[in-house]
């Protein structure tokens, strides 16, 4: 029996994301966790490969239209590839379990949205302030700067499914101020892909994915994808980006709360305990 509410939640999130741009990880993973109680490691891990999967069309859509910087696609990857399987390796070492496990996926994912929610607030201020400047780095240090970001990324994404998105943008915006920004979303698809791809697997690998809801919410995201894009000219695109950046500041406070409460109660039982 298909749940309609995952559905509906899919084609919201899809359409945000359509209209937007900003990665359905920022949207997907929290709305798993705080409205349909899914553990924060499933939730992470059955949203990198309903991303992977989102995401695919995209990038097959900008390859075609050839609006991908393959160099920064390839400088990206060389850097969160690496860094997302160690992150998992590590995960799997340290054989998190429960309440560890999502406190660690908790604290990160809030880092991760706060990233993105000022990365897409701030974002045309540093344009304005850094891109002249910007402009004169020699292709050596952006090679360099480009790997460094891939791997921030690749940590961020393997743990909270966050940051590929709005975040990756931003830097790539600041690192190639030169390339047109659909070139600049395009690739960021692109990499995104790869990525995700890879650190769905590890999080499969670990016993970390639903396959059902990822099918369900499939069914919702992909028209909701399709209307967001065409809707996304009609709506200003300030209006959304600080919409967007409010949501996700609420939602992260909303978890880091959740998440003191917690850490608070433990600390009390504990000391009735002794």
């Amino acid at each position: 029996m298909i749940d309609p509410l995952y559905v509906a939640s899919g084609f919201g999130v899809g359409l945000l994301v359509g209209m937007t741009g900003v990665g359905g990880g920022s949207l997907m993973t929290p709305l798993l966790i705080l409205l349909f109680g899914i553990h924060p490691s499933t939730a992470v891990g059955t949203d990198l490969l309903y991303a992977a999967a989102t995401k695919t069309g995209g990038s097959v859509v900008h390859g075609w239209s050839r609006s991908v910087h393959w160099p920064a696609v390839l400088r990206l990857a060389c850097g969160s590839l690496p860094a997302s399987a160690l992150t998992l390796l590590v995960l799997w070492k340290l054989d998190l379990k429960s309440d560890s496990e999502r406190n660690l996926v908790n604290l990160v994912l809030c880092f991760a949205l706060l990233l993105t929610a000022t990365s897409l607030i701030f974002r045309r201020s540093l344009m304005e302030r850094y891109r002249r400047r910007l402009e004169q780095v020699d292709d050596r240090t952006t090679a360099i700067a480009t790997v460094v970001t891939g791997i921030v990324l690749g940590v961020l994404v393997s743990i909270s499914s966050v940051g590929a998105g709005a975040v990756g943008v931003t830097v790539l915006l600041l690192l190639y101020p030169r390339l047109p920004v659909v070139t600049i979303v395009g690739s960021d698809i692109a990499h995104a892909v790869p990525l995700t791809l890879i650190a769905g697997m590890g999080h499969w690998a670990l016993g970390d994915v639903d396959w059902a809801l990822m099918g369900v919410l499939l069914l919702g995201s992909l028209p909701g994808i399709v209307v967001g894009s065409f809707s996304a000219t009609r709506v200003p695109e300030t209006v959304l980006r600080l919409t967007l950046a409010c949501v996700l500041f609420v939602v992260a406070g909303k978890i880091l709360f959740a998440e003191l409460h917690l850490s608070s109660a433990f600390e009390t039982a504990l000391a009735w305990t002794r």
